[in-house]
């Protein structure tokens, strides 16, 4: 009789009970899917130097470099040297007249697209960000609607050449 409760037993299928795991799928599925939206990230495109990009040419083209130092905004062009400067007032950059500024600069180069971002090694990453956005786009005044046109969207950044300063 043992034997047979044994042959029984053994042949019997196994019942699964996955009722618990189907109302944790339930639950996670759509919970997962409306964090995934929120999960996006603000990327700014960037353009490092390489050694190919230096190169010879009997004319010298112009190559825009915003200097950004811890007193004063430098925008100039890499062969010609400074064409203007923007005093750093109030503990604050002149953003507007730096764009201003870059839209007459436009004007002149209208194919030109990339600019060269130097800045000093103490210069805060908020600052950085700020005058890159001022390089890359300005805001186009219409009623009714925000638009942006294009300036220098192509920036390569760097470090800042370093200048002798007086002592005080």
């Amino acid at each position: 009789m043992r034997s047979r409760w044994r042959k029984r037993r053994q042949h019997e299928p196994a019942e699964l009970n996955i009722t618990s795991f189907m109302n944790l799928m339930v639950i996670l599925v759509p919970f997962l899917l409306i964090t995934a939206v929120f999960s996006r990230m603000a990327v700014i495109e960037l353009n490092l130097p390489t050694a190919e990009a230096v190169t010879k040419q009997d004319e010298p083209e112009f190559a825009l470099e915003v200097i950004v130092r811890e007193d004063v905004i430098e925008v100039g062009d890499r062969n010609a040297g400074v064409l203007k400067q923007f005093a750093k007032t109030e503990d604050r950059y002149d953003l507007v007249g730096l764009t201003n500024y870059l839209k007459r600069v436009k004007g002149n180069f209208p194919d030109q697209l990339s600019a060269t971002l130097l800045l000093e090694s103490d210069i805060d990453y908020e600052v950085l960000v700020q005058v890159m956005d001022a390089v890359r786009t300005y805001r186009i005044d219409e009623p009714g609607e925000f638009k942006r046109a294009e300036l220098f969207p192509e920036i390569s950044i760097g470090d800042a050449p370093i200048v002798a300063r007086a002592s005080r």
